[in-house]
C-alpha cells in the first residue's frame, strides 16, 4: 500500500500553496484578531492632587503612606493618605532665618529628620506634635540618611547612617524617650566613623543605602558626586548597636570599592526596585554626570553586590547646566528623570526613552520626585502643586522587549494571561531554533503555536527532520480538543506511520540498537496513550493495516492487547499454531465470548489444558454454549477425548449444580456410549421424581433402549410412572426388580393388584415354580390364592397350595365375624340417636317477667319472641330485622313470600254465615299450611342466635358503616 506520508506531502505541498494565496489576500497566519475596542490606559497615569498650599512647597517625602512636605518657612505638613481628611500641621518655632534643607522618612513612616540650612537637625514623630532638636548633629549641613530597616521601630529609629556635605559617615540613633522628668535629648550618639573623598578632596554624600545580604552579611551603599562607593563586612554578634564602625574600619591604604564617572551634575542620586514579597531590593539606577548606571543587586557575591551593569548616556537634548536632571526613581522595568519641565521614562530593557510627560509652565519648575517605597506610587511636586503617578501594567510590554533580544523564556512569563502575545513569542522563538539548528526545540515550540499546519510541516519534511517532525506532531496533537476529532485521527495515523518507518530503519542496523529500544519504548507509549485510546480504538482498523503492511506483527499483538481487541490476537496465535499462548491469553482475560468462539479450534489440540480453563472460570461459561464445540471433538471416538468431554460435563453437573437439559441430555448420551456403568449410578442419583429431574425422560428412554441399557430403562419408566411397562420390561432381566416396581403405586391398589397378577402369571407360566408362586402371594397381601388358581395347570395338585387356601378361607371368616361387630355398633347407635331426638323435643325454658329483648332493650314479654339455648332472646322483629341483611338473596326471597302467603290466610272472613262442613274441612287444611309457613319462617329467621351463631363470625370484617353511606356519614359529624 502506498505510504501515508507520501501522500499527505503532496497534500501539503497543495496547501501551503493555497496558503500563500490566503496571505496574499490578507488572511493572518495566527488564529487570534489584535484589535482593543478602547484607549489603553497608559503606563504611567497622571494625577494632580487637590491641594492648594499655603506657602511654597520647600520638600516633600512619602513613605508607607505618610506625606510629609515643608511649607514656607515655619510649617510641617503631615497626612495619612489612608486618612486623608486629617491632615495635620507642626510648627517648627524657629524665631531666625533658618529654613528647611532637606526632610528624611524612614521606611516605616515614624521617623521624620529636618536638616535646616543653619547646619540643625530637628526630629518629629509620627506620634508627637512637636519637634525636638538634635543637638549632637549641629554644626553639620546632612545631605542623605542610610535608615536601619532590620533593627528599627517605631519609637526607635535604631543604629542609621548620615552622611554630611563635608563627605563625612556619621554613625546614629534617634530614640523617644517617653517618661522621664527631664526632657532627654532623642539623639542616643552620634560618631564619625568614615570620611568620603574624591580626586579633590572631600565631597558631599548624596546618597546612603544599608542592606542585608545572605550570611548575615552587610551591604552599604554611599555615593558622592563622581563616585559609588560600596562597603561589605558582617556585624559581630551581641553588638548590634554602634556596629556600622566594624564595617568602615579598614586599614588606611586600603581604599573600598567604588565606580567614578569623570561628568559630574555637582549631585547624585541612587534609586532601588523591591519587588512585592521581598524585603531587599532587586535593581538599582544611579543618576550621575555622565548618565544613569543601572542594573541589579545580587547579595550572593562576596564583594560587589551590582551585576548586569550597563550606562543610559544622557541624549543630545540633556544639559548640564540648564536641562539636567534633578531626581531619579526606579521602578520593575523603568527608570524616570525628572527634569525642570517634564519626566522621561526609560526602559531598562533596551534603553529606549518610552514615555515623556511635559509639565505646564503654570504649575512652575518640577522640584523632586520620589518613590513610596511600600505601595510603589510615584510623587512630584513644584512650589505651587503635588503631582501623583500610579503604576498600571508595567510588564504589559515587556514580551516585545523580551523577544527581541532572544529571551523567550522571560518574554514567555510576562505575556502568560494573553494568548495572542504568547503566540507572538513562541513562533519567534521556534523560527530562531530552526535557523540555529535546534530542531527538537523549534518543533515543540510550533507546535504551541496558531500558525499553519502545513507550512511548519512542509518546513521540517524539506529539512529532512524526520525526529522534529514527530514531536511536531505528538505535541499538536497533545493540544488539540476532544471535538476535532478529523485532525486527531490524521495526527495519531500519520504518527504511527512516521514511528514504523523509524523503527524499520532502526532495526537494520545492528549499532543502532539501543536508539530502536528507546523508540519502540516511545511508540508503545504513544500507542498506550489515554489521550488517544478512542481514537486509536475508533481507527483500529486502519492501524492494522499500517502495522501489517510493514509486517510489525510484535506491534500488532501489542496494538491489540491495548485496544482489548484479544480476539485478533488469539486468531493470530491460532493461525500460526501457538495454541498454548492463545489460551494463556484466554486465561487472562477471562472473555466468555471468547471461549465459545475458540474452542473448538482449541480443544482440538489441547484437549486437556482447554477443560482445565474451562473449569478454572466455573460458572462464568454457560456449558450449553460449549456442547458444540465438546460434540465436533468427540465425534473422532477417541477414548480420550470423551473422557475431557465427560470430565467437564460431570463437573458441570455435580460442581455447579447445572440444571440445564441439554447438559443433562448430553452427559446421559457420553454415559450411554462409553461408561454403561456409570449410566444407573447417574439416574439413581437423579432421584424418581420427575419435577427434580432436569433430563428429558422420553430422550433417556429411548437412548437407554437402543443401548441396551434395560436396567435404566426400567429406572426410566419408573419415575415416568409407567409401571405396567415397568414390570413387563423387568420381568426380562430380574423377578425382584419386578416386585419393587409391583410395590411403587401405593394409592393404587388395583393396579398393584395387577401388576402383582402379571408376575405371578409369569412365575407360574415361564419359570413353572409353585413355590415362587406362593412366595408372591406372601408378599403381597392383595392377592388371594383364588387370584392365582386359574394361571396354575389342571394337573397340578392341592397339595402344593393346601396351606394357602386354609389361609384365605380363616381371612374371610375373621373379615364375616369384623362385619356383625360393626353391624351391632351400628344398631346401638341409632338408638340412641332416637332418644336424644325425643329429648329434644321435651325440652323447654322459662322467661322472667323483667326479661327484655337483647336487640331492643325493650320488655321482651310485650311481643312474640324467640328464645335460644345460649340465653338470648329476640322479638321476633328484632330477631327479622338483624337477620334479614345478612341472609343469601334467595333466602330473602323465599322469606318474603312466606311473609305475603301468611299475611293472606290471616285475613278475617267477610261471610256472616256460619261455615259448612266443606268449608271447615278447608280451613282445617289452610290451618295446617299457615302452621307450616311459620315453620318455615322459624326455620330462616331463629335458625341459630344472631350473636352466638356464624352470623356473628361472618361479620366480623364487615365495616360499621356502610360504604355507600360512608361520606353522609362523615358530613354528619363535621
Amino acid at each position: 500500500m502506498a505510504s501515508i506520508l507520501d501522500q499527505y506531502v503532496d497534500s501539503l505541498s497543495h496547501s501551503a500553496s493555497s496558503q500563500q494565496n490566503r496571505a496574499s489576500l490578507g488572511i493572518p497566519h495566527t488564529g487570534y484578531v489584535n484589535a482593543r475596542l478602547e484607549k489603553e490606559t497608559p503606563i504611567f497615569n497622571k494625577q494632580r492632587i487637590d491641594f492648594n498650599p499655603p506657602e511654597k512647597i520647600n520638600s516633600l517625602v512619602v513613605s508607607s503612606n505618610q506625606l510629609c512636605m515643608s511649607l514656607g518657612k515655619d510649617i510641617i505638613f503631615r497626612l495619612d493618605l489612608a486618612k486623608a481628611d486629617e491632615p495635620n500641621q507642626v510648627e517648627l518655632g524657629r524665631k531666625d532665618e533658618a529654613r528647611v534643607h532637606k526632610l528624611f522618612l524612614d521606611h516605616t513612616g515614624s521617623h521624620l529628620i529636618i536638616a535646616l540650612n543653619t547646619s540643625e537637625c530637628l526630629y518629629l514623630n509620627r506620634s508627637a506634635q512637636k519637634v525636638r532638636i538634635l543637638s549632637r548633629w549641629k554644626g553639620h549641613l546632612i545631605e542623605s540618611v542610610g535608615w536601619n530597616k532590620f533593627l528599627g521601630s517605631e519609637m526607635n529609629t535604631g543604629p542609621i547612617l548620615v552622611g554630611t556635605s563635608q563627605g563625612q559617615i556619621y554613625e546614629a540613633e534617634v530614640s523617644v524617650s517617653e517618661g522621664s522628668l527631664f526632657g532627654t535629648n532623642p539623639d542616643q550618639y552620634f560618631r564619625q566613623i568614615y570620611n568620603l573623598e574624591e580626586e579633590a578632596g572631600p565631597a558631599p554624600v548624596c546618597c546612603l543605602e544599608i542592606e542585608r545580604g545572605i550570611d548575615g552579611k552587610c551591604f552599604i551603599i554611599a555615593t558622592t558626586r563622581k563616585r559609588l562607593f560600596q562597603f561589605v563586612g558582617k556585624i559581630p554578634e551581641g553588638s548590634e548597636q554602634q556596629a556600622f564602625g566594624a564595617i568602615f574600619s579598614m586599614p588606611a591604604d586600603h581604599l573600598p570599592g567604588f565606580r567614578e564617572f569623570p561628568a559630574s551634575l555637582g549631585y547624585s542620586e541612587i534609586a532601588f526596585y523591591t519587588p512585592k514579597l521581598r524585603s531587599t531590593p532587586s535593581a538599582f539606577a544611579w543618576m550621575m554626570g555622565n548618565g544613569v548606571l543601572y542594573g541589579s543587586l545580587d547579595y550572593g557575591r562576596p564583594d560587589s553586590i551590582l551585576s548586569d551593569e550597563q550606562v543610559w548616556e544622557y541624549p543630545s537634548d540633556v544639559d548640564a547646566v540648564a536641562n539636567k536632571p534633578m531626581s531619579i526613581v526606579l521602578t520593575q522595568f523603568h527608570f524616570l528623570l525628572l527634569f525642570p519641565d517634564r519626566v522621561k521614562a526609560v526602559c531598562t530593557l533596551n534603553g529606549q526613552v518610552v514615555f515623556q510627560d511635559v509639565f505646564l509652565e503654570k504649575f512652575g519648575s518640577l522640584k523632586r520626585m520620589i518613590k513610596d517605597p511600600a505601595f510603589g506610587q510615584i510623587w512630584i511636586h513644584t512650589e505651587k502643586a503635588v503631582f501623583r503617578y500610579n503604576v498600571q501594567r508595567e510588564s504589559r510590554d515587556v514580551w516585545k522587549m523580551y523577544t527581541n533580544i532572544n529571551k523567550f523564556d522571560l518574554a514567555k512569563e510576562y505575556c502568560k494571561d494573553r494568548p495572542e502575545c504568547l503566540d507572538i513569542v513562541l513562533a519567534k522563538e521556534a523560527e530562531y531554533c530552526f535557523q540555529n539548528k535546534r530542531y527538537l526545540d523549534s518543533a515543540k515550540c510550533y507546535a504551541l503555536t496558531q500558525n499553519y499546519f502545513e507550512e511548519i510541516a512542509l518546513k521540517f519534511i524539506e529539512a529532512k527532520q524526520e525526529e522534529a517532525l514527530m514531536e511536531f506532531l505528538i505535541k499538536k496533537l497533545a493540544s488539540l480538543k476532544p471535538s476535532e476529532k478529523t485532525q486527531t485521527t490524521l495526527l495519531t495515523t500519520w504518527l504511527t506511520e512516521l514511528y514504523l518507518n523509524r523503527l524499520g530503519v532502526l532495526e537494520a542496523d545492528a549499532s543502532k540498537r539501543d536508539l530502536y529500544e528507546k523508540t519502540r519504548d516511545k511508540f508503545r507509549s504513544f500507542l498506550g496513550s489515554p489521550r488517544n485510546k478512542d481514537c486509536l480504538f475508533n481507527n483500529r482498523a486502519t492501524i492494522h493495516e499500517l502495522l501489517a503492511s510493514h509486517g510489525d506483527t510484535e506491534h500488532m499483538v501489542y496494538f491489540a492487547v491495548i485496544m482489548h481487541d484479544y480476539e485478533r490476537v488469539i486468531a493470530h496465535y491460532c493461525q500460526h499454531e501457538n495454541y498454548n499462548e492463545a489460551l494463556e491469553v484466554l486465561s487472562k482475560i477471562r472473555d466468555d465470548v471468547l471461549f465459545y468462539k475458540f474452542s473448538p479450534v482449541l480443544i482440538q489440540h489441547i484437549p486437556k489444558k482447554l477443560v482445565d480453563a474451562w473449569i478454572e472460570m466455573g460458572k462464568k461459561l454457560d456449558a450449553k454454549n460449549l456442547i458444540p464445540a465438546l460434540v465436533n471433538y468427540s465425534q473422532s471416538g477417541s477414548t480420550e477425548q470423551i473422557n475431557e468431554a465427560i470430565r467437564y460435563m460431570e463437573f458441570c453437573v455435580s460442581e455447579l449444580k447445572e440444571t440445564q437439559q441439554a447438559i443433562h441430555n448430553y452427559l446421559l448420551s457420553l454415559y450411554a456410549l462409553c461408561r454403561p456403568d456409570s449410566l444407573l449410578s447417574y439416574l439413581e442419583r437423579a432421584g424418581t421424581y420427575a419435577d427434580n429431574i432436569h433430563y428429558d425422560l422420553k430422550y433417556a428412554l429411548r437412548l437407554c433402549a437402543e443401548h441396551g441399557h434395560h436396567r435404566a430403562c426400567v429406572h426410566v419408566y419408573k419415575v415416568m410412572e409407567m409401571y405396567e411397562e415397568a414390570v413387563d420390561l423387568a420381568l426380562q432381566v430380574d423377578v425382584d426388580m419386578a416386585k419393587s416396581c409391583a410395590d411403587l403405586p401405593e394409592d393404587d391398589e388395583e393396579l398393584r393388584k395387577k401388576l402383582w397378577l402379571k408376575i405371578a402369571r409369569h412365575v407360574v407360566q415361564e419359570e413353572k415354580d409353585v413355590k415362587k408362586a406362593m412366595a408372591c402371594l406372601s408378599s403381597c397381601n392383595l392377592l388371594k390364592i383364588e387370584d392365582v388358581l386359574p394361571f396354575f395347570p389342571d394337573f397340578v395338585t392341592i397339595d402344593h397350595f393346601k396351606e394357602a387356601i386354609c389361609n384365605s378361607l380363616e381371612a374371610y371368616n375373621k373379615h364375616i365375624e369384623e362385619l356383625k361387630m360393626e353391624m351391632e355398633e351400628a344398631t346401638q347407635s341409632a338408638k340412641r340417636i332416637r332418644e336424644d331426638i325425643q329429648e329434644m323435643r321435651n325440652k323447654y325454658g322459662s322467661v322472667e317477667p323483667q326479661e327484655k329483648c337483647a336487640a331492643c332493650d325493650f320488655p321482651l314479654l310485650n311481643r312474640p319472641f324467640y328464645l335460644f339455648l345460649c340465653g338470648h332472646m329476640f322479638h321476633y322483629d328484632c330477631l327479622l330485622q338483624a337477620v334479614y341483611p345478612n341472609l343469601p338473596a334467595y333466602k330473602q326471597a323465599k322469606l318474603e313470600d312466606l311473609q305475603k302467603k301468611l299475611s293472606a290466610t290471616s285475613q278475617p272472613s267477610k261471610s256472616h254465615h256460619r261455615p259448612k262442613d266443606t268449608d271447615t274441612s278447608s280451613q282445617g287444611k289452610g290451618q295446617l299450611s299457615r302452621e307450616q309457613m311459620k315453620a318455615d319462617i322459624d326455620d330462616i329467621v331463629a335458625a341459630e342466635c344472631v350473636y352466638c351463631g356464624e352470623l356473628m363470625i361472618r361479620s366480623v370484617d364487615k365495616p360499621f358503616i356502610d360504604p355507600q353511606r360512608y361520606e353522609e356519614e362523615m358530613q354528619s359529624w363535621l
